[in-house]
């Protein structure tokens, strides 16, 4: 069982986590990467694959408490964050102008 966090663009936004299945993380998330934007995410996969795994995440919401750890970042309409995750990767995270977050 892996946790994902999604963050949208909705003023309020709280930042949900869900459980996903190691099978279902690995269809969001290509291997060595833990941060995904949705358009990305579904021109990988066709709707067919996409519709059950979705249909699970939202069914699994896990209070932020109760999480036990965040496996991955999945970003709805935050097209301008795409450049700040070139790698798509949480800790390999860049400021505008290049230089390391961390």
């Amino acid at each position: 069982m892996k946790y994902v966090q999604v963050v949208d663009s909705a003023i309020n936004c709280t930042y949900d986590v869900f459980a996903v299945e190691d099978a279902d993380f690995d269809l969001l998330y290509p291997p060595g990467q833990n941060v995904a934007f949705i358009d990305e995410v579904l021109a990988r996969h066709p709707p067919r694959a996409l519709e059950p795994v979705f249909e699970r995440l939202w069914r699994n919401r896990v209070p932020k408490r109760e999480a036990m750890g965040l496996h991955g970042l999945l970003f709805y309409d935050m097209e301008h964050k795409k450049p700040f995750y070139p790698q798509r990767v949480d800790e390999l995270a860049i400021n505008p102008n290049g230089s390391t977050l961390r």
